[in-house]
């Protein structure tokens, strides 16, 4: 990857409130590689992924529109582990080869997150200066989801199961955000990360 100020990699379990600390870090200056933005792109129509995606899964995750059928293949990868290993096995490479050049247009002097939600599935977090985890609960976690995305408790629990663990995000991080309080309190939070980032 390009040199830059610092790149860190930003990364929570689903329903944590990764996209909020991303915002408001993106809001204090920083530039803000969003892998699952990215992880859209890679899968546009005429993309290689694409076509690699339909030649191991089937004609039947692929739209009319000859866009991907995201439900379709959510049913067959979230129910199957080596599913799941062959998409990302897809997908991963040319997401990172995305996010190296999404950083290399940022410059020299940028702080450059990388909003990642599999960034310790990925390995990704092995290439940044500093890991932020923005940490909650388990039942928290399950509780946004059913609340926020019409999940019920048993699938938002199958969600949670396929990431990495509270334990394992919390053995590689630099720096942990409690996002369980207010907003007014991750707001406050995210500042003084902020400034710890910027005096790096």
């Amino acid at each position: 990857m390009a040199p830059v100020a610092l790149r860190v990699g930003l990364t929570g379990g689903i329903g944590s409130g990764k996209s909020t600390v991303s915002r408001l870090l993106r809001e204090h200056g920083a530039v803000v590689v969003d892998y699952d933005l990215l992880a859209r792109e890679v899968v546009e129509p005429g993309a290689p992924a694409l076509e690699a995606i339909a030649q191991r899964f089937g004609d039947g995750v692929i739209a009319a529109d000859g866009t991907l059928d995201r439900p379709a293949l959510g049913a067959i990868v979230f129910a199957e582990e080596s599913a799941r290993r062959d998409l990302e096995g897809i997908t991963h490479p040319a997401i990172r080869d995305l996010a190296a050049r999404r950083e290399h247009e940022a410059g020299p002097e940028a702080v450059v997150v990388h909003d990642n939600p599999l960034l310790i599935e990925m390995g990704a977090h092995t290439a940044c200066d500093v890991v932020v985890v923005v940490d909650v609960p388990v039942e928290v976690q399950v509780e946004r989801l059913v609340r926020d995305r019409g999940m019920t408790p048993e699938e938002a629990q199958a969600r949670i199961a396929t990431q990495a663990s509270r334990d394992d995000r919390a053995a590689v991080a630099d720096v942990i955000v409690d996002n369980s309080g207010s907003v007014d309190e991750l707001t406050a939070r995210v500042g003084d990360v902020w400034r710890d980032l910027v005096g790096r």
